[in-house]
């Protein structure tokens, strides 16, 4: 009689299609072999990746977490104290840490998906006016200014330990990123009077907004078309 596979052994030689972006990090976090809970992932992300990855909730952890452990990519157990506490730790497995090492290692680098809020309202700027065009961008300064302060704290707090080495060079890029944005969005500021005084002179549509010519959108696009396939 043929042996039957050791269902154990499948689960835990089992490959992620395509994992979300939160369960990568997470697994990056993991694959410094230490014992982690969710609320520690959480806290760990809140202090790294944030600010130049996203922040997930309490919910998509858990929820990644048990698709890691259904796939073998991570195991858990519980810890209790002297008291009724509990807690659920979670640890990489050996599929797991070859796994992410792969997909740090050889996945293809997919551009960075921008949405940015403040530049979108900009661009609708025309339904809008200066003075609350300029409110938004002074309250992004204070927001860039406050994450360029955060990615430098932790990038020094990161120092200290030798395993956040390259986190340290992460941490750095996205305070010079934010620096960025703190310029562009104060350079900006300076502008929006001219752009205003530019948006005078468009004709205005039915609900007294400023309206484009007809269409003029196509021919724009031919003449960049033009531009970059000049045969």
């Amino acid at each position: 009689m043929d042996a039957q596979p050791d269902p154990a052994s499948e689960k835990s030689a089992a490959k992620p299609a395509s994992l979300a972006a939160t369960s990568w990090a997470l697994l990056g976090m993991m694959s410094y072999e230490e014992e982690v809970s969710g609320y520690d992932l959480k806290k760990w992300i809140d202090w790294s990746v944030d600010l130049y990855y996203w922040s997930p909730s309490y919910s998509q952890i858990y929820t990644e977490l048990k698709k890691l452990e259904a796939l073998g990519l991570a195991t858990s157990r519980v810890e209790r104290d002297e008291g009724t506490r509990s807690r659920r730790l979670y640890k990489i497995t050996d599929a797991g840490m070859a796994a992410v090492t792969e997909w740090a290692t050889d996945a293809p680098v997919d551009p960075p998906v921008l949405k940015h809020s403040v530049l979108m309202r900009m661009t609708l700027g025309h339904l809008s006016n200066p003075a609350r065009l300029k409110e938004i961008l002074q309250e992004y300064v204070a927001y860039a200014e406050a994450c360029h302060r955060k990615a430098v704290e932790d990038a020094e707090g990161a120092e200290a330990e030798p395993a956040w080495a390259y986190s340290v060079l992460a941490l750095r890029w996205a305070g010079k990123y934010y620096a960025a944005e703190r310029e562009f969005a104060l350079e900006m500021l300076k502008e929006i009077d001219e752009a205003d005084a530019v948006l005078q002179r468009a004709p205005k549509g039915g609900y007294g907004k400023p309206r484009t010519t007809p269409g003029y959108w196509r021919e724009v696009e031919k003449q960049v078309a033009a531009r970059r396939d000049p045969e």
